[in-house]
């Protein structure tokens, strides 16, 4: 074990784990729960990328999609959610905040259920900041 006062080498050393690449259906996987996701907004997408994108070409390439789709309306949505307390005019900003919301969620499943079927998907309004 390491050095009682916390110095020199940690009590847990090892060798650093190596991932291992996805198998196809776990790469399926993770790139139709990058687009599901989309129904929480881009924090799904964001993490599968990170986690996912060096172990699994597909996962890399529908997260990274999702990613891209979902960044605007999340970020439109934290702003409208924000600017419903304006007096007088935050009951039109709670109601863009619940369209955009459905509508990413629609948007989302459908793309969710292509890519698990394993095909690609390209979002048709899709700004593409992630490349």
């Amino acid at each position: 074990m390491g050095d009682p006062a916390g110095h020199g080498q940690h009590p847990y050393h090892g060798v650093p784990a190596n991932a291992l690449p996805l198998t196809a259906s776990e790469d399926r996987q993770w790139a139709t729960l990058a687009h599901f996701g989309g129904i929480l907004g881009c924090v799904p997408a964001l993490l599968i990328y990170l986690i996912f994108k060096d172990r699994g070409p597909f996962t890399a390439q529908e997260s990274k999609e999702a990613l891209n789709f979902t960044l605007p309306p999340t970020i439109a949505a934290i702003v409208a959610n924000l600017l419903v307390f304006i007096p007088v005019v935050g009951n039109l900003f709670a109601v863009l905040a619940t369209v955009i919301w459905i509508a990413v969620t629609c948007f989302s499943v459908a793309a969710g259920i292509h890519v698990n079927r394993g095909q690609p998907h390209r979002y048709e309004f899709n700004l593409r900041w992630i490349k």
